[in-house]
């Protein structure tokens, strides 16, 4: 259930083993069956050592979706460029630029990206758990009524995407932070009502028309 960015065969950290159990009891029981002396339990812990993490269910809840959102993002080229060491890159903004500017192939695979990473969120087993489900409304607790960890992180890397974007004239111009803010509440949104529309938008036209409504709105 983990996905967690651990070596495979390698041992398991206690914050994993704590994470990966809540994460097997939301897919299996649900988000209000789950209780902290069962994740504890199912990770081998004690609950003094949980309650020295996390406060409650429900920080654990939070942190696991955090690990979750940002471990898909990671997974997928939407995740900001790698610049190599502090000692290495420097501090100049522009050299920062020009080196992801040589990776970056375009607003329409810039959105291709952008959806992709839409997709593993929706069919996610966690999240897709809570959005399959009667807890659909802590989802929006969780991830939509806060910004929180994971929701810099996605907004980092959808305003990175976007001011290279800029800088090479695909990408209409604006504040790169406000046009990722948008990007982030139309692709999220889309996301939590994908069952609503399911019958009337298949797999490939949800993917194509989430992919038209981002290129249309980022268009110059």
């Amino acid at each position: 259930m983990s996905s967690s960015n651990a070596t495979a065969g390698a041992p398991r950290s206690t914050d994993d083993a704590i994470l990966d159990a809540a994460a097997d009891l939301v897919v299996h029981l649900g988000v209000r069956r789950t209780q902290l002396a069962e994740i504890a339990r199912r990770a081998g812990v004690s609950r003094p050592t949980v309650y020295r993490r996390w406060p409650d269910v429900q920080a654990v809840i939070g942190a696991l979706l955090t690990r979750e959102i940002m471990a898909t993002l990671e997974s997928t080229s939407l995740g900001v460029p790698d610049r190599g060491t502090p000692g290495d890159r420097g501090t100049a903004v522009d050299r920062e630029t020009s080196v992801d500017q040589e990776v970056f192939a375009g607003r329409e695979a810039f959105v291709d990206q952008v959806v992709e990473v839409a997709v593993r969120l929706r069919d996610h087993p966690v999240l897709g758990a809570l959005l399959h489900s009667d807890d659909s409304d802590l989802l929006l607790q969780y991830v939509v009524e806060r910004l929180g960890e994971s929701q810099r992180g996605l907004l980092e890397a959808l305003r990175t995407g976007i001011a290279l974007g800029q800088a090479d004239g695909s990408v209409r111009a604006g504040e790169p932070t406000e046009l990722a803010a948008m990007v982030l509440l139309i692709a999220q949104s889309t996301v939590q009502s994908h069952r609503m529309v399911a019958s009337l938008l298949p797999e490939a036209a949800w993917r194509r028309e989430l992919a038209r409504a981002l290129n249309g709105y980022l268009a110059p």
